[in-house]
């Protein structure tokens, strides 16, 4: 068994060699520190891009019309392209990858309650269209627009949380009240989270209304949707390719003429944003991992030197009457307690340094009135504890490993030997 005495005795070796316990111990946590560090910033980098994501379905795709460039079919070039609901229709007859879909047309008008007013952005869309873009209603603050609305072209309105204050001064509860655009009573059935550096004022109606409202019979101004099975970027390619040549098909221009049809592909998007996630984490862990290795090289060398320095000493005990198991207990023990001390403290440290840095900016961007929902390129850059302990504990069995080969090697001298070895 393994007694206090041992333990007195290793306390009272590592005293002695105070350069050599430090040395051994500060490779340990550097290596845990460094490693904890570095995956915290890949971390911060990857979840900063990600966040900027959030706000939209990502496998969106946004078209919209634009002019001609080239003569077609007898037709002249600069021609105007305008949506219609037939597209809609067409695209989702013609596409079963479609899922989410939604017309959008827009127009800037002024919102007023009582004496209060403001401009804005009126948008008339389909239910979907809070699916496809990221819009936080929050609880207890309504719902988006759904089919009742469409189909009974209800005046309802979405609006966001700062055009609440700025209609209603915080004096009335905002929901179910009436606002007026163009001499029309609007109801207000949502309000949805904004995010802070957005000072846009933006709010939905249901699309059927909004083509009374904006006297645009059945015009559609854009049109986003989401299609699952864009994977690749070939398929992706693919998709573009047939759409266009659907819609060139229903409005008479060439479905080479890029500049006909507006198009914007979120997958891409994403794409590039994985390998972007994929360099950086492979980046990190290839530089973590070499910390690492130094640090399991550093102890390693360092109870090389350790135990070949002892020998004398082991060969003293074994002629005293110790056994070999025990000089071998004693040298893994110690091994063990500097480098799950020393590794302790590097992930404490690593770990604690993270923590501060992420609260720190936590702090700066509340006092600078950022939302969480803000484009950012660095946020939450901690780490793990699953990993932090993982790296310790390899550092842990590094460290009884070096001890334990030079150390075995050692006690199979002879006590004579081992006592004339320099």
């Amino acid at each position: 068994m393994f007694d206090f005495d041992d333990l007195r005795e290793i306390w009272s070796t590592m005293k002695k060699n105070k350069l050599r316990t430090f040395l051994t111990g500060f490779s340990v946590a550097w290596g845990i520190f460094m490693l904890i560090v570095l995956l915290a910033a890949g971390n911060g980098l990857r979840n900063g891009i990600a966040a900027n994501f959030d706000r939209w379905a990502a496998n969106m795709v946004e078209i919209w019309p634009r002019y001609t460039t080239k003569p077609y079919d007898g037709l002249p070039s600069n021609r105007r392209i305008e949506f219609t609901e037939r597209d809609i229709a067409a695209i989702k007859r013609s596409f079963p990858e479609v899922d989410l879909i939604s017309g959008i047309s827009y127009r800037n008008d002024t919102i007023s309650y009582g004496k209060e007013y403001l401009n804005a952005n009126i948008r008339a869309v389909y239910p979907d269209y809070c699916r496809i873009v990221y819009m936080p209603i929050p609880s207890g603050s309504g719902r988006f627009i759904n089919e009742p609305d469409m189909h009974g072209r209800r005046k309802s309105i979405v609006i966001s949380q700062p055009m609440i204050k700025v209609l209603f001064r915080d004096s009335l509860p905002a929901l179910g009240r009436y606002v007026k655009i163009s001499g029309a009573m609007f109801k207000i059935i949502g309000i949805y989270k904004q995010e802070e550096s957005n000072s846009d004022n933006v709010a939905y109606i249901p699309f059927t209304t909004g083509q009374l409202l904006f006297d645009r019979g059945y015009r559609v101004g854009d049109i986003d949707f989401t299609v699952k099975g864009l994977n690749t970027e070939v398929a992706s390619i693919a998709f573009e390719k047939k759409l266009r040549s659907r819609i060139a098909r229903l409005h008479r221009f060439d479905s080479d003429d890029k500049n006909a049809l507006g198009y914007y592909d979120m997958g891409n998007e994403f794409r590039m944003w994985h390998g972007m996630n994929n360099g950086i984490a492979m980046f990190i862990w290839i530089i973590g991992i070499g910390t690492l290795m130094a640090g399991i090289v550093g102890v390693s060398n360092i109870m090389l030197i350790t135990v070949r320095e002892r020998t004398k000493e082991f060969g003293i005990r074994k002629a005293i009457g110790a056994k070999p198991l025990s000089i071998l207990k004693m040298i893994i023990v110690e091994s063990i307690l500097v480098t799950a001390v020393f590794g302790y403290i590097g992930m404490i440290s690593g770990i604690g340094l993270s923590e501060a840095i992420n609260y720190a900016m936590n702090i700066a961007r509340e006092a600078s009135g950022e939302s969480s929902n803000d484009t950012v390129i660095f946020r939450n850059p901690t780490v793990s504890l699953g990993i932090s302990v993982s790296a310790t504990i390899v550092l842990i069995i590094a460290g009884v490993l070096a001890g334990y080969f030079p150390a075995r090697k050692a006690i199979k001298i002879t006590a004579i030997e081992a006592m004339r070895e320099e």
